[in-house]
């Protein structure tokens, strides 16, 4: 195949990740507003974080990526902390999806140059263009964290108040 077409190739299968990301986050914005409450949606979008954060570990076990194993179990670790955190504290949310956008696109740096960003085998492989999916997805939720924080600290105030009435 010649070198102009694979390249044509890669960025409609870019642009077409990027949109399915968009997508799912939109999707997800909307499900989660339709379906819990605040304080709902912050816990499950905190505990949300730990399994996408876990995939790495699923494509470490698949490509086999041995040397992988303790940056991205690690990394695992730091998302899942984040994702705990987040479920009271919403900027550990923001902050931990973000990081998780930028943790896929090292992957995807990693994944179309051959090389790598952290030294060589550290990180796992992954699949065409997956992370372009997955940090369209991570930077547009993290947004509508940050547009939704006051909700969910409120909503947190709000049970606090309630339980301090009952006393």
């Amino acid at each position: 195949m010649e070198p102009t077409s694979s390249a044509l190739g890669l960025m409609v299968i870019v642009v077409l990740y990027i949109a399915i990301g968009a997508m799912s986050a939109a999707g997800s914005v909307y499900l989660s507003k339709l379906i819990l409450s605040a304080k709902q949606e912050q816990i499950f979008f905190g505990l949300f974080l730990i399994p996408i954060a876990g995939f790495y570990l699923a494509f470490a076990a698949h490509f086999g990526n041995k040397d992988a194993w303790p940056l991205e179990a690690t990394a695992v670790a730091v998302f899942s902390v984040l994702g705990l955190v987040g479920i009271r504290v919403p900027f550990a949310l923001v902050v931990g999806y973000l990081l998780h956008g930028v943790w896929d696109g090292i992957h995807e740096f990693n994944a179309l140059t051959g090389g790598s960003l952290l030294g060589p085998r550290q990180t796992t492989s992954v699949p065409l263009a997956y992370g372009f999916f997955c940090a369209s997805y991570d930077v547009l939720i993290a947004g509508y964290f940050y547009t939704r924080r006051h909700d969910w600290q409120a909503a947190w105030s709000a049970g606090s108040a309630m339980a301090q009435g009952l006393q």
